[in-house]
């Protein structure tokens, strides 16, 4: 019987993409999907559909675009699909406690963080960012909170020293994909246990912003690093550089000291700015309306000297 169970998707990242392609390979049936409408982007705002559209359309499965999921025309769109489950990934929307009710078993989330810790929009840049040891994927049993409701499964993976955001970006997704697929097996089997988040480990990522992405020098470099990967694909940790933005996407924790945001040293592979406590080391950087160089092509096109202040 497991090829008749329906199962109608919600998501609209790339990172949703990576599961409901493992979805796909069944053997439940994905009946619809649910993702957000077509947003303007790029230097032109053209319409861009989602990655989940993309890979929906591609698979003739019936999908949804509504503006908001509490509209009547979304609860009749899933009722008339009589799904068994509705599986959530990085939807963009706080779905209604009526629409997680209509299918037989509810809805599930694939979040990726280990809740309680690091419920809400940005969970893998936050927990990169705070210095964790670890994260991973939880399957959760979705209510009406914010990433709230028990958990039913997890998968955990350490963090690398040199991850980035979009290195454990893609890592969490094919292993949201595999925990997902674990998940579901021991769903139609009836295994699972619920346990509920502990209150007191909560912790909340909230969605990201361009402006906290401005590296403060007077930090110590160990957090700058962290930061410069953490925001590396967005939004970019920046500074300034001769009162221009300067955008930097990679950089060595080095142990010299020097008066925070000050030039130290022009290393071979690149300057030297001091920090709070050690310094950084400049590996790739990005100029206003320029492409990215790396440091020692930065050193020789603007010719800095050393003393000279970033910030």
């Amino acid at each position: 019987m497991a090829d008749t169970r329906r199962i109608v998707f919600a998501g609209t990242p790339d990172f949703a993409r990576v599961v409901l392609e493992r979805l796909l390979e069944g053997p439940e049936v994905v009946a619809g999907v649910i993702t957000q409408p077509d947003r303007p982007a790029g230097r032109g705002r053209r319409l861009q559909t989602s990655p989940v559209k993309q890979l929906a359309e591609s698979a003739q499965i019936p999908v949804l675009q509504p503006q908001s999921a509490r509209n009547p025309q979304t609860l009749a769109w899933l009722r008339d699909l009589c799904p068994d489950l509705l599986v959530v990934v990085a939807y963009g929307q706080i779905l209604p406690q009526a629409l997680l009710d209509v299918p037989r078993l509810g809805a599930i989330n694939v979040h990726a963080s280990l809740l309680p810790a690091w419920r809400g929009a940005a969970p893998i840049v936050r927990a990169l960012a705070a210095g964790d040891a670890e994260t991973g994927i939880c399957i959760m049993q979705m209510e009406a909170g914010l990433d709230s409701g028990p958990v039913l499964w997890c998968r955990r993976t350490p963090i690398l020293p040199d991850d980035t955001g979009g290195s454990l970006h893609g890592r969490l997704a094919g292993l949201g994909a595999e925990t997902l697929r674990e998940a579901l097996d021991r769903l139609w089997q009836g295994v699972l246990v619920p346990e509920p988040q502990g209150p007191a480990l909560v912790t909340y990522a909230t969605k990201l912003r361009k402006e906290e992405a401005l590296l403060d020098w007077r930090q110590p470099a160990e957090r700058c690093g962290r930061l410069i990967r953490a925001y590396n694909p967005y939004p970019v940790a920046h500074t300034r550089f001769r009162e221009q933005p300067l955008r930097i996407w990679e950089a060595r924790v080095d142990r010299r000291s020097g008066e925070p945001g000050t030039l130290m040293a022009l290393d071979p592979e690149g300057p030297v700015v001091a920090c709070g406590e050690g310094s950084l080391a400049l590996l790739l950087v990005q100029p206003a309306g320029k492409a990215k160089i790396t440091g020692s092509d930065f050193l020789r096109g603007y010719r800095p000297v050393a003393g000279e202040k970033f910030g």
